[in-house]
């Protein structure tokens, strides 16, 4: 088993910045990829960003070249900066982990609120 517990959520203007973290424990030599989801109000979940055990990452299109997504693995924690933030960034973030042998197992945080006004 796996627990992920997301912070850094919040409120921020067009144009700033925010860092989510995600603090892992339990099994996490299991884990495969570590990834960032996001859901706004009437829209299905989205993949934002995943970074894999080599440290290979991929982003969404939506976010490429403002988006970060890193790991401290000192700290088994998972990181994901945001720069230049847009009011369509606002969502609930997820931090996910995936898991694939013996079975593909997929672990979920809580999620934590991001408004971006304008």
């Amino acid at each position: 088993q796996v627990q992920l517990v997301e912070s850094g959520g919040g409120l921020v203007q067009a144009g700033g910045s925010r860092r989510l973290s995600c603090a892992a424990s339990g099994s996490i030599f299991s884990i495969n990829n570590w990834g960032w989801y996001r859901q706004a109000p009437g829209k299905q979940r989205e993949l934002v960003a995943f970074i894999t055990r080599g440290g290979s990452t991929n982003y969404a299109d939506s976010v490429k070249g403002r988006f970060t997504i890193s790991r401290d693995n000192a700290n088994d924690t998972v990181y994901l900066q945001m720069n230049s933030l847009k009011p369509e960034d606002t969502a609930v973030y997820y931090c996910n982990a995936v898991s694939v042998w013996p079975t593909k197992v997929e672990y979920w945080g809580q999620g934590t609120q991001v408004t971006v006004s304008s």
